[in-house]
């Protein structure tokens, strides 16, 4: 069979297509109305049949940008004409050294060496590593555990994976590998210790320092958070939450790791959450919006006195023990020298502020309008609303009407992120008001479409 022939046989049949293909969602719902995206430009999405979506979740907090962006792509052009590829075991290529200074220089503090990576799993992986490796490199080789939340999404690799705390996508595939240990999140809206903020003195966070103490410090690699978690339906610290814990990994000699893989590259309106907090880890990891979703990029950037520790005569030091074959990939750090270069001559931080501000306003006239939204979490264009049945009971819907109202928004052309008792949006970083405010306004047609439905059940 020629090649045409078989490009032929693999479009016979859509049944035939939807059911060789393994997708993010379960396989038999999604394939009773299975969504193929066929191209893309700005905010927006078509899909096959040409119908157009309003894209207020950036693919998936990814494209930064906007899709069909030409200097992305002109920059990709111009670097498959020189190079494509450089070999990963004998050293790296120009322009991932040029975008390894630049992130050095936009970082905050003194993070200021970086390893490239493909994806958000290998980027945590890879700081695990580096949490563990450091401190056998300075004379504390017991210190492995590290420290995560529940609710916390990390990856889909085993190490990422065991560092994150959702039992539904952990237990199938348990056992998880040892030494990681979870607490509970700073859930605010849904205290898991009863109290109430400011009363609380930030229990969530003081309590990592009890559990430290109780593992024994000496056996204790790293704390890693998600400065503002996402799959626990964007869950927004406590202006302290942060910087306590930066307090208490100095006090043990644990390593802060930020999970910047959502939150960076201008998402909450600074150019890393690291910004937006006032807080450096020690190593921060990022990666979908920094490549704008043109090609597979992450990124691990660590602070100089980490770094240091990995310079040494090759007898005694072996250096940072990690690599993966596209690490550093120059076409990859093209798409990422271009979508910074846009978002830092473009000001877009100052539109995720600006335009956050907007989506914040919009979220609290949903909650008037409705009575159904019990609380609106976040920053700049990483925003979120919980659903509930009873404000004054915080008493949640029995069904879950976030997904009932996130598929109806995707069936009115509106792409956010749901889950059953949360929605959330985080459009590109381009988004204009009036886009932003259409994008409002079906949301507030699908929430009206499912209680009208609801009520008449």
């Amino acid at each position: 069979m020629t090649f045409p022939e078989l490009i032929t046989e693999a479009q016979a049949t859509e049944e035939q297509f939807l059911r060789q293909i393994f997708v993010r969602d379960q396989m038999a719902e999604w394939s009773k109305a299975p969504l193929l995206m066929n191209h893309a430009d700005g905010i927006f999405y078509w899909d096959v049949h040409g119908k157009r979506y309003f894209d207020a979740l950036s693919g998936i907090y990814t494209v930064a940008v906007g899709h069909n962006n030409r200097r992305v792509i002109e920059a990709i052009r111009r670097q498959l004409d020189s190079l494509h590829f450089s070999p990963p075991m004998h050293g790296t290529n120009p322009v991932a050294v040029q975008l390894a200074n630049v992130l050095a220089q936009l970082a905050p503090g003194d993070l200021n060496t970086v390893k490239f990576q493909c994806g958000g799993s290998e980027v945590t992986e890879a700081a695990i590593k580096l949490a563990r490796q450091y401190h056998r490199l300075t004379g504390n080789p017991g210190k492995y555990k590290v420290i995560s939340r529940y609710l916390s999404w990390h990856g889909s690799t085993l190490g990422a994976l065991s560092a994150s705390g959702l039992k539904g996508r952990k237990t199938v595939n348990e056992p998880m590998a040892p030494g990681f240990i979870h607490v509970f999140p700073p859930t605010c809206y849904r205290c898991p210790f009863g109290k109430s903020y400011p009363s609380c003195e930030i229990t969530c966070a003081t309590l990592i320092g009890e559990v430290i103490e109780m593992e024994d410090p000496a056996t204790v690699a790293a704390v890693m958070v998600e400065p503002i978690g996402h799959t626990g339906g964007i869950i927004d610290p406590p202006p302290e939450y942060l910087r306590l814990l930066r307090q208490i990994c100095d006090r043990y000699n644990v390593l802060l790791i930020f999970d910047e893989i959502i939150t960076g590259m201008g998402r909450t309106g600074h150019l890393f959450a690291a910004d937006t907090f006032g807080v450096v880890p020690d190593v921060l990891c990022t990666a979908k919006g920094l490549s704008g979703g043109y090609a597979p990029l992450s990124a691990m950037i660590c602070r100089k006195p980490i770094a240091d520790a990995f310079w040494g005569p090759i007898e005694t030091n072996p250096g940072f023990v990690e690599g993966h074959t596209f690490e550093g990939n120059p076409v990859s750090c093209a798409a990422g020298l271009a979508v910074l270069e846009q978002i830092v001559e473009n000001d877009l931080c100052a539109n995720a502020r600006e335009q956050g501000a907007r989506l914040r306003a919009g979220f609290h006239r949903l909650a008037d309008k409705y009575g159904i939204i019990g609380d609106i979490r976040g920053k700049g264009l990483l925003q979120g609303i919980e659903f509930v049945r009873d404000r004054r009971t915080k008493e949640r819907f029995s069904e879950p009407i976030g997904v009932k109202i996130g598929r109806r928004a995707l069936a009115n052309g509106l792409l956010c992120r749901f889950d059953p008792h949360w929605l959330a949006f985080g459009p590109a970083l381009i988004v204009t008001a009036e886009q932003l405010e259409e994008m409002l306004a079906l949301l507030d047609r699908s929430i009206g479409e499912v209680l009208a439905s609801v009520e008449a059940a």
